[in-house]
């Protein structure tokens, strides 16, 4: 049994013994070799060493318990290996045992003799071997460090060995892909050259086909001619008379059986000439099959080549007869066709006239207005650098250089060019007596916005400009300006879209404007005006130019701009407004965040070339991107990328008002937003028409919305206690229907007649939305406004006026549009040439009442209408 002194001995200092003992002696070297089994046994050493071969000093056997068993007793060289002790009894050797060993474990003298000084210290060197274990056994220092250098510079080696492999490696890669690449490059360029080669060779070959074909064409219609020339020749040099006789001539030196003969064998040489002539093909697909057997079609092919394949045919009367009925039928069906003819030109020349009387001038898509380059007369052509000749620098190239400095310059400003700029401007104008001059800072928040957007125009609303849609059908798939564009081709596509630009808006726009008592311009565009990216259709950079000369018409003018990213890469909305309607592809999808990056990029380069100095007064407004449909996307990462759009615009330079759209989120759940920013203003668009519950209000109603319900919201929304604060309202018309063509998209019903169908039953509108169902008409909303009755007018007049007053309860507003092609109650100029706007924007008539009961009844007017 071990003692308590066992028990509390620590394990890991026992001496080891068994295999593992064999394992660590082998480590070291000490082998049992025979020849070490030989010289013990020639020094007699037969003991419990015997089997463990050579030990290092100081390793002895130990007991189970780890304790240390005693030496043997060394034999004499005299005594022989027979002469062995014979063993004790058990009883003495478990006395001796226990006699042996005292406190420390060393073995105790039998004749109690007292130690020798060596004896004593040989013990207290075991004793403290006992005490400390393997710990404190006594290596050699300096033979310790050696050990750990040699084990560090081999840990060092090794990792040197790792780290040149892996170069090694990735050297031979690279080499195996260079060589891929290089193999891949040689055989793509023999197999262009094999291309080339083939078709040149294929060319020469064509040319060469037909310089023999034209060779032997020439060749037989000259022996054609001859042959002609001959046989009449010969034909008219007897007359027939002479002809028979010389016949009967030659015939009489022959018997008849020879005479016979003769003209079977002339006979047979005609017919065989004949099949000799059907066999004969020039080219076609009956070549490859041994040429013509059938008669019908070897009088077709030679009918075809002008020549005749046998005699003249010959017809009966009755044949001849039923021919003539057939002519005569022809000839009467085609006399009836020029009648028909005759009748219908002239009609449609009267409608098409009827049609252009009825459409504007400024009709884009049926426009052919001549290019206005007459500041390019008396120039050099070759002032442009031959490398960017045709392209966006090169006045020769665009359709329109009128106002523009058409010297040649490619400098820009944030990757973008300065194009057709003049180097000086005037701030000094003031666009009407409400608003201060240019040079002057506008007091926004106390001095209401009256503005206009130019949509349309720098990207296209197919409600704006049908005429862009109308003349495609439905399997086209032409709903917006990607389709649009995709279908024209990249040429067509251009001259198409700068002629838009050029006629559209136009100078004397933005004079009207300022005319209307407007003070503010909306500048509507899509990120193509920047740059596009691979797959797109758009024209890069062409409608660039146009919008910068209409930032110089407004300046003119003495108005302000609100720039707004109206289609962003990826679109914000999936609408048609956008550039591309479908599925929302900015921070949503695959390409996400991508879009949304490219959307920051788009945004350096623009705050970087508007921070200049000659905008400062003129770009006062800066949006960032219109009608995020945040109720479609992640709110979280909307709001997160706009606080990241706001801080670069501003370190790019931007020190004006930054404008963010409420994304249909409405106005109190941005209580609390974008806090902390200076000069940012909350952006609302307002519209009656696309919700079925204010839709189908009736008009009294619906004035009453305008007036208390709006002006309440736009209230709200300033107290940054239940809103954002600074707020807006970017767009809104006088359209109390749905019904104007393509609003709800191209190709698609309205709500208003319950033909909305989206093809999916949560969002269409199958069931009328006018307030008297069964009457539900567009007509009466799309008429000509001559036609309107006074109280539609009235009504009208006074919708607009309420929806001023109470967005003006805030920073005030943008009317939605300037231009359209037919839209009356979209158009700002058409509303004012149609007396349903007030003539001055600043200076009106009428107002809301204090109480809806005080607002008039328009008794005359019918709901339906």
């Amino acid at each position: 049994m071990p003692n308590d002194s066992d028990r509390d001995r620590d394990p890991s200092r026992r001496r080891p013994h068994g295999e593992e003992r064999r394992r660590r002696r082998e480590s070291h070297g000490e082998l049992d070799t025979p020849e070490r089994r030989r010289r013990r046994e020639s020094r007699g050493e037969n003991t419990v060493y015997d089997q463990e071969g050579r030990r290092r000093k100081g390793h002895r056997a130990t007991d189970s318990q780890g304790d240390l068993l005693p030496k043997p007793p060394r034999r004499s060289r005299h005594q022989s290996d027979t002469e062995q002790e014979s063993p004790r009894p058990r009883k003495a050797r478990q006395s001796r045992r226990n006699s042996t060993t005292d406190g420390s474990g060393s073995r105790s003298r039998e004749s109690g003799a007292p130690l020798s000084l060596d004896a004593l210290a040989k013990l207290d060197k075991t004793n403290a071997k006992k005490a400390g274990g393997w710990g404190s056994y006594d290596y050699d220092e300096d033979y310790l460090k050696e050990v750990r250098k040699k084990e560090k510079n081999l840990e060092k080696d090794r990792v040197k060995h790792e780290r040149e492999e892996r170069k090694k490696e990735k050297r031979e890669e690279e080499e195996r892909r260079r060589a891929v690449e290089s193999d891949a490059a040689a055989l793509e360029e023999k197999a262009r050259k094999r291309r080339e080669e083939r078709r040149k060779a294929a060319e020469s070959k064509r040319a060469h086909t037909e310089d023999e074909r034209e060779r032997t064409r020439t060749v037989i219609e000259s022996k054609t001619v001859v042959t002609e020339k001959e046989r009449e020749k010969r034909r008219s040099a007897y007359t027939d008379d002479e002809r028979e006789e010389r016949r009967r001539r030659h015939e009489a030196k022959y018997t008849p059986s020879e005479a016979e003969e003769r003209r079977e064998r002339r006979r047979q040489e005609k017919q065989h000439r004949t099949e000799m002539k059907k066999r004969r093909v020039i080219s076609g697909p009956l070549a490859e099959e041994g040429g013509i057997d059938d008669d019908e079609e070897y009088q077709y092919m030679m009918e075809k080549r002008g020549g005749g394949g046998s005699a003249p045919t010959v017809y009966t009367e009755e044949e001849l007869a039923a021919r003539k009925k057939k002519r005569k039928r022809i000839i009467i069906g085609i006399v009836s066709a020029l009648i028909l003819l005759a009748i219908i030109i002239p009609v449609a020349v009267i409608v098409s006239n009827k049609s252009k009387n009825s459409t504007p001038q400024t009709s884009s898509a049926s426009s052919t207005s001549e290019p206005k380059t007459s500041n390019l007369d008396g120039l050099d052509r070759n002032s442009v650098p031959t490398a960017d000749q045709g392209g966006i620098l090169d006045p020769w190239s665009w359709w329109d250089t009128e106002d523009f400095n058409v010297t040649y310059t490619n400098e820009t400003v944030g990757g973008l060019p300065i194009m057709g700029l003049n180097s000086t401007w005037d701030d000094s104008v003031q666009a009407n007596p409400s608003v201060p001059k240019l040079s002057d800072s506008f007091d926004y928040g106390k001095t209401p916005i009256r503005g206009v957007n130019v949509g349309g125009w720098l990207n296209l609303e197919p409600f704006i400009t049908p005429s862009f849609f109308e003349n495609f059908g439905s399997k086209d798939g032409v709903v917006d300006e990607w389709t649009l564009l995709t279908k024209l081709g990249p040429t067509k596509a251009k001259d198409t879209m700068e002629e838009h630009y050029s006629s559209f808006i136009t100078k004397q726009s933005f004079a009207d404007i300022r005319a209307a008592g407007i003070d503010h311009v909306r500048f509507p565009f899509g990120y193509w005006i920047v740059q596009t990216y691979d797959g797109d259709p758009y024209i890069s950079q062409i409608s660039w130019r146009y919008l910068l000369r209409g930032i110089e018409y407004c300046r003119q003018n003495g108005l302000r701009v609100n720039l707004d990213l109206h289609g962003a890469p990826g679109s914000q909305n999936g609408w048609n407004h956008s550039g591309r309607q479908g599925v929302i592809g900015w921070l949503n999808g695959t390409d996400g965040d991508t879009n949304a990056q490219r959307t920051l990029d788009i945004h350096h380069k623009l705050s970087v070339f508007f921070a200049q100095k000659r905008y400062q007064n003129v770009v006062t407004m800066y949006g960032l991107v219109n009608e995020p449909r945040n109720v479609e996307l992640d709110t979280a990462k909307v709001v997160a990328w706009s606080q990241k759009a706001i801080d670069q615009i501003r370190s790019d330079g931007i020190k004006g008002i930054i404008v963010f759209g409420d994304g249909f989120m409405g106005l109190d759940n941005w209580q609390g937003k974008l806090q902390g920013n200076d000069n940012l203003l909350l952006d609302v668009h307002q519209y009656v028409i696309f919700n079925v519950d204010q839709l189908s209000l009736k008009h009294r109603d619906k004035l009453n919305f305008a007036c208390q319900a709006w002006t309440q919201q736009s209230e709200r929304s300033m107290d940054t206690a239940t809103g954002f604060g600074p707020t807006m309202c970017g767009e809104w018309s006088q359209a109390d229907t749905d019904c104007t063509e393509y609003i709800n998209n191209v190709a698609t019903g309205t709500r208003w007649e319950g033909t909305f169908d989206t093809g999916n039953t949560s969002t269409s509108v199958l069931k009328p939305q006018c307030p008297e169902e069964g009457k539900c008409s567009c007509d009466p909303a799309n008429a000509d406004p001559s036609s309107y009755a006074s109280d539609y007018k009235k009504w009208l007049y006074q919708f607009a006026i309420a929806q001023m007053d109470a967005f003006e309860a805030g920073w005030g507003w943008f009317y939605w549009t300037w231009e359209t092609e037919k839209a009356t109650q979209w158009s700002y100029r058409k509303g004012l040439a149609a007396g349903i706007l007030p003539a001055k924007a600043y200076d009106r008539d009428w107002k809301c009442p204090d109480s809806p009961d005080d607002l008039d009844t328009f008794g005359g007017l019918e709901e339906y209408y």
